[in-house]
């Protein structure tokens, strides 16, 4: 069943629908939720927020078959509304990406690969909270996430051009942060 039926369920009074469609994108929301913070707590909280707003406002979602935008713009925008409330305080990695990646467990991979898996991952995680958080987003949404242009552009209801420069934007200036940090190309590429 796909989100717009579950979502004309749901309208319809049927609150198992809600529960699949929490069940399909709860992943997906404490992901970016996770990336944007890096703290667990913080992560749980937005996706908490995320489904209660989504509870509330879906039947005014206008067009269902933009349910994923608009999930994403929700997250998006409590995470942005959390630091406001927070006075941008930053959380620590706290092994965000490689919690991402599903560990550090591998059969192929060393105890020194993944413990430096595990050390560019929170280095990575790290330069992404000094970024500004319209870069931030973009980062995540496009490299973490894997969404199209087209996409995150109406998620954040910008043109896609402004996405485009924001990420061109963000990720040099993430090399600038990690140059500043005495990072080397070749550790960063495995080369």
């Amino acid at each position: 069943m796909d989100d717009v039926l579950l979502i004309k369920k749901f309208n319809q009074g049927d609150t198992r629908a809600f529960t699949k469609l929490v069940n399909r994108w709860h992943k997906k929301v404490y992901r970016f939720a996770y990336r944007f913070f890096a703290d667990a707590d913080e992560a749980n909280e937005i996706t908490q927020k995320t489904f209660i707003k989504m509870y509330s406002k879906l039947n005014d979602l206008d067009d269902p078959s933009r349910f994923g935008a608009w999930i994403y713009r929700v997250a998006n925008n409590l995470c942005l509304d959390e630091l406001k409330r927070a006075g941008r305080r930053r959380s620590s990695p706290l092994e965000a990406w490689v919690e991402q990646q599903g560990g550090l467990e591998s059969d192929e991979q060393s105890p020194m690969a993944a413990l430096q898996q595990k050390e560019l991952g929170e280095i990575i995680q790290q330069a992404l909270l000094e970024l500004p958080d319209e870069q931030r987003t973009v980062i995540i949404l496009k490299e973490y996430e894997g969404l199209k242009f087209r996409e995150i552009a109406e998620i954040l209801q910008e043109p896609e051009s402004t996405v485009k420069s924001r990420l061109y934007y963000g990720l040099k200036s993430t090399r600038r942060v990690l140059k500043s940090w005495n990072i080397e190309h070749h550790y960063l590429t495995n080369d």
